[in-house]
């Protein structure tokens, strides 16, 4: 089987189409049916090392310009369709109830679900300020969620001792589900490195923290559902990301009708 033909990724007892998108494995979904895995995977007798990457334009174009990096995305037990652009390839590429599957409104339903099955949750990454308005928010959203650990790491590497303490201490905090908020590429590429020294479902869902912490303001919902969120989160902070999306959008788009065209093989 091609990365191209149809493949369906199979995990604790689910099974969900599965598509290549410029070389870049993309589950079709629901937020149910995300949810349901994710807490299955959580709620697992003997915990077991998983990661979720929350796909969208920017990371698909990492991953085709990065062969290290797209192994990084594809070594992942779920990669959702963030972006509605990679919904419509998905329906495209033969999967016609494809949805969206965001990071912010993954994060929301996975706390949600959590709270109510009494799994313990932790959150790495973003400033001080934001995990901790992002604690008061989600403490006062879902009363019963239980938050076993939040940190903030420094915006530099961290030494070999650093790191040691930062697994020890999520290990020691009891947490299923971990979610990390350090930016794509750099949060896909921590939870691929640390897979195999943290049995917890580790979620990377982006600026998922700044948001809820009410940091950044997200785009209306009708925005989001004709895929011009970029187009919002650009006007409100063009000299951070108008690189990001003026140079990799186009090249999607035209990357992508190749690949529908059957022009160019992925």
């Amino acid at each position: 089987m091609t990365l191209n033909e149809h493949a369906l990724a199979s995990d604790g007892g689910t099974r969900r189409p599965r598509r290549c998108v410029l070389g870049m494995h993309v589950d079709a979904g629901t937020y149910r049916s995300t949810v349901d895995g994710i807490m299955g995977w959580a709620g697992e007798p003997t915990p077991r090392p998983r990661y979720v990457c929350c796909a969208n334009v920017h990371m698909t174009m990492e991953s085709y310009d990065s062969p290290e990096f797209r192994g990084v995305v594809n070594g992942a037990d779920l990669v959702t369709s963030d972006g509605m652009p990679l919904v419509w390839m998905l329906r495209r590429l033969g999967v016609p109830g494809a949805e969206q599957v965001n990071g912010p409104t993954l994060t929301l339903a996975v706390c949600e679900a959590a709270a109510t099955q009494g799994v313990k949750v932790g959150f790495y990454g973003g400033s001080e300020q934001v995990l901790a308005s992002l604690r008061a928010e989600f403490t006062t959203r879902f009363p019963a969620l239980d938050i076993g650990y939040s940190y903030s790491p420094p915006f530099r590497a961290l030494s070999q001792a650093e790191d040691d303490r930062i697994v020890a201490d999520i290990l020691d905090s009891g947490i299923r589900i971990l979610f990390v908020g350090l930016g794509c590429p750099k949060q896909e590429r921590w939870m691929a490195r640390h897979k195999d020294r943290l049995p917890v479902v580790q979620l990377g869902v982006g600026a998922a923290f700044d948001f809820h912490a009410g940091k950044v303001k997200r785009a209306p919902t009708w925005m989001q559902q004709r895929g011009l969120e970029w187009l919002f989160r650009l006007s409100a902070e063009p000299r951070r990301l108008w690189r990001r999306y003026l140079y990799n959008n186009p090249r999607f788009m035209a990357l992508a009708a190749l690949q529908l065209a059957g022009v160019k093989k992925f």
